[in-house]
């Protein structure tokens, strides 16, 4: 795709100058789900998708932005001197918003640039093209105006620009991961102090198959928001009766016996889901690090249910994905993966049974709902960086 941008590049803006190309990719999250803003532990994986850019900076202001994705909008032309949020810019309010993130934290971008824009993420799948785009634009702007940053700090102000520019209340996990990743590791990401290790994810006889619902419901800005006031809700109730900083710090046997001190059924079942999916997560990892893939899975399943019934982010689509998924030798794990409401499903199956489970989820899936998904068999790739 690298070849694909740069000629595009030259199409739209000649071939003269120092042209340089860039890559941030998508990630999927293995477990640890609506963790990231409440405290708790994820374990996402960069993956081989991702967004691919080629730039070049310009002597003026002058933005000049440019997606092979969203080819119907031409070149969309704004300026250094207007960097606000709206509808009419579309995509590019990602872009924008972390030029005007770098200028709140004192990195100030002197000069515009001319940039094209591609992804192979699928739009709304739940697989972060948001932060890959990003964490990508963060990776151009150090680049080309020789600001000096670290990784963690592009996912930091990635993070800052989703919350500030966008309004999506959005945690740590998915700049994160697209900026620190590592091929065949996922990041065991401690959210509440972004202390992190790698895990190595050599499954010898299992592969990653992600499966696309295709279905997006509107829900999920709204919802997501929503749910974060829910849990800060539920915090400050617990707090009069015990003390913590975050709904992470709770294990199971903490979170029961205190429990009550959340009033509201709702909010005590999303503090519930916050809770006991960080415990987990934790689980999860230590049976990674044992090569105990059966119980990894288990709890993959278990973190589906809790999402589904506790934390209500899941659809009935997304259901059906893990149900059919479920029924089928060879699954050793499937449960939603992202924000939810639409999106995909993650699951761990033998290598062997790979074919036969893309093939019956498929059908199942299209005769349940009318609707084909679509299944990519992921590798675990690297972080963001320069072509």
């Amino acid at each position: 795709m690298k070849e694909q941008v740069l000629k595009k590049f030259t199409e739209l803006y000649g071939g003269d100058g120092d042209i340089r190309t860039y890559f941030a990719p998508g990630r999927v999250n293995l477990i640890g789900e609506h963790t990231d803003y409440n405290g708790g532990h994820v374990f996402p994986c960069a993956l081989t998708m991702g967004t691919y850019a080629a730039a070049r900076k310009r002597e003026d202001r002058v933005l000049r932005f440019y997606s092979m994705n969203f080819e119907e909008n031409g070149v969309v032309k704004t300026s250094l001197d207007d960097l606000v949020c709206s509808d009419a810019a579309g995509w590019t309010n990602y872009p924008k918003g972390v030029i005007w993130a770098f200028g709140e934290k004192g990195y100030q971008v002197p000069a515009g640039m001319d940039i094209v824009i591609a992804g192979d993420i699928p739009n709304g799948s739940g697989l972060s093209s948001s932060a890959s785009l990003e964490v990508l634009t963060g990776v151009v702007l150090r680049d080309l105006f020789g600001i000096e940053v670290s990784q963690v700090e592009l996912a930091l102000i990635g993070q800052f620009s989703e919350n500030n520019f966008n309004g999506m209340n959005c945690g740590i996990m998915d700049q994160f991961a697209s900026a620190m990743g590592k091929k065949d590791h996922a990041i065991f990401l401690n959210t509440a102090d972004l202390t992190y290790e790698y895990a190595s994810v050599k499954l010898e006889h299992a592969r990653i198959v992600i499966a696309n619902s295709n279905v997006k419901h509107s829900l999920v800005g709204s919802e997501y928001n929503v749910r974060r006031q829910q849990c800060e809700s539920a915090l400050k109730q617990l707090q009069k009766v015990v003390s913590i900083e975050t709904l992470g710090d709770l294990d199971v046997e903490a979170f029961e016996a205190h429990k009550a001190a959340v009033a509201d059924p709702v909010e005590q079942k999303r503090a519930k889901h916050a809770v006991y999916e960080n415990q987990r997560t934790l689980q999860a990892v230590k049976a990674l690090k044992e090569n105990d893939i059966e119980a990894f899975g288990k709890l993959m399943n278990a973190s589906h249910v809790s999402l589904r019934d506790d934390y209500e982010v899941s659809c009935p689509e997304m259901d059906i994905l893990a149900e059919e998924a479920w029924k089928i030798p060879g699954v050793l794990g499937s449960r939603m993966t992202g924000g939810g409401f639409g999106g995909c499903t993650v699951s761990i199956v033998e290598s062997e049974q790979v074919d036969a489970f893309i093939e019956t989820v498929g059908t199942a899936y299209e005769e349940r709902t009318g609707i084909k998904a679509e299944f990519y068999v992921v590798d675990i790739g690297q972080g963001a960086g320069v072509l």
